[in-house]
């Protein structure tokens, strides 16, 4: 029992401009599962793991169930997680053009198993001799970025989406999950991507220092020019392709992110039915490094030609994004609005 006017510091009301959660004694609960399920698909899709001999990357995220709360009790966060992943993935080598297709499981990332615990599960559907050695390289190396990746979502998930839940209270202004980010985090990040993407060596000092490469890719499809112009500036209609949330600014130099973010860029110049520039960029790419994109429609009547050329394309990336432009973007497209060949 305290003495004579001595009073206990958790019961006294600090001067707070909301007056709730008075020294962050009770608790409060943040649900972080919607949060989690983008930034675990962000971490994944498209992500390339590769050497001098192979090539293989994750084509989509099939299954994500689970749930992820972030918790304050007495001004110590606690965090909940547990998720069981499941993705696509394809490989080949690098010196054959023949892809093999397979599938990868996550079944125990939570708050139990450290980054370097979790399994990761990995099968191929081919059962030549060559399917074999290109998954068993998905298996031991891929297993290596895909543990450091998902170890990526539990530092963000600590680090960021935390932030606020921690009151801030008269001698402390910041609570512990607002701190803000070091250089120190901001350069271990950038090691991070540099090491996943196979970028040796410093990150150069002039982007111009980067080895880049042009690309050119023809597309038809089955509908009206101005349909396929839609398609790639409406807002509502790249959300229905992408299957994510999309940021669409087409007024010039208007931004545009797909994929919760793996793509982003701005809108440069546009011809309705005609044209589109684009400033664009991977998120797995070097830092501030963008390419030019630059897309002419032409009509054939009930068809649609599709002319692309990207200029400055980081030449470790290309074939990366040229599968990405086929899979994400054209294949997307004529699935989900019917714009491919048809079939009898």
């Amino acid at each position: 029992m305290a003495k004579w006017d001595q009073r206990d510091p958790r019961w006294i009301v600090e001067v707070r401009p909301d007056g709730t959660n008075v020294n962050n004694w009770h608790w409060v609960e943040k649900n972080a599962t919607t949060w989690s399920k983008n930034k675990i698909t962000e971490l994944l899709c498209g992500l390339v793991i590769q050497d001098d001999e192979y090539f293989c990357e994750i084509t989509e995220v099939t299954k994500l169930e689970g749930e992820a709360t972030a918790n304050n009790r007495k001004a110590k966060l606690i965090f909940f997680y547990e998720w069981d992943i499941k993705a696509d993935w394809s490989g080949k080598l690098k010196s054959d053009s023949t892809k093999y297709k397979g599938k990868l499981d996550v079944p125990n990332l939570s708050e139990e198993n450290d980054e370097e615990d979790l399994d990761v599960n990995v099968s191929v559907e081919d059962s030549s001799n060559t399917a074999y050695k290109v998954k068993e390289f998905m298996r031991c190396e891929g297993t290596k970025i895909i543990q450091k990746q998902l170890g990526e979502y539990i530092k963000c998930l600590k680090e960021e989406y935390s932030q606020g839940i921690i009151l801030p209270t008269k001698d402390n202004q910041l609570g512990v999950g607002e701190q803000k980010t070091s250089s120190g985090q901001n350069l271990a990040k950038q090691e991070m991507n540099r090491a996943i993407n196979g970028i040796q060596g410093d990150i150069p000092h002039d982007i111009n220092d980067i080895p880049c490469k042009t690309l050119k890719v023809k597309e038809d499809f089955i509908c009206s020019v101005e349909d396929l112009y839609r398609a790639l500036t409406t807002r509502e209609l790249m959300s229905a392709f992408t299957n994510s949330e999309v940021v669409c600014e087409t007024d010039p130099p208007g931004n545009f992110s797909l994929y919760s973010g793996f793509v982003t860029g701005q809108f440069l110049e546009l011809v309705p039915s005609k044209k589109i520039v684009q400033k664009w960029r991977l998120k797995s790419w070097p830092e501030g490094h963008y390419s030019e994109v630059t897309i002419e429609l032409d009509s054939n009547g009930d068809t649609t030609t599709m002319n692309l050329t990207q200029k400055n394309v980081p030449e470790k990336e290309f074939d990366n994004t040229q599968d990405g432009w086929s899979r994400h973007y054209w294949a997307r497209i004529k699935q989900i609005f019917g714009y491919g060949a048809q079939l009898f």
